[in-house]
């Protein structure tokens, strides 16, 4: 398995998260993301704020000493949830997996949560190789089909 890891962020990070975070294909299938991928300003302010925040986990995620993501737990409306964003060029190779693992030893916190597209069967996938169960479904809009879809939600005891 190549070194995947986990890091904190830097303010030089933001850059390429950014051009990461306005693929097409991975916009589609994340669904809820930002109102407009291509709003840098909106991006930095979001950062800026989840990077302040204490009751956030962000780090970083590295293959091969090369930035290929972000992953991270929040708290939202009392509860907290797992996100992941990872580099298109590397799907299908663990990396995800492998992160959210090493996020999972660092945050303590239980039951957590996520959320992913019912379609987006590799996110899924990655979920539920972490333990995550499926608790049910609910429709939402998703700014990144500009539709309301199916989301599952997950919990992790």
């Amino acid at each position: 398995m190549a070194a995947i890891a986990l890091r904190p962020i830097d303010q030089a990070d933001l850059d390429v998260l950014f051009n990461l975070m306005r693929d097409p294909e991975s916009v589609r299938m994340a669904a809820f993301t930002a109102k407009d991928p291509d709003d840098r300003a909106a991006f930095d302010a979001h950062m800026a704020k989840v990077l302040a925040a204490p009751d956030v986990t962000m780090r970083a995620v590295t293959l091969e000493d090369r930035l290929v993501g972000s992953i991270a737990a929040f708290v939202i409306e009392g509860e907290t949830e797992v996100t992941y964003w990872i580099d298109r060029s590397v799907w299908g190779r663990g990396v995800a997996t492998h992160a959210l693992a090493e996020l999972l030893q660092t945050v303590e916190t239980r039951p957590l949560f996520a959320r992913a597209a019912s379609d987006n069967a590799g996110s899924l996938i990655v979920l539920r190789k972490a333990g995550f169960q499926p608790t049910g479904t609910e429709v939402s809009y998703a700014a990144g089909r500009d539709a309301d879809i199916e989301e599952t939600i997950l919990r992790l005891d």
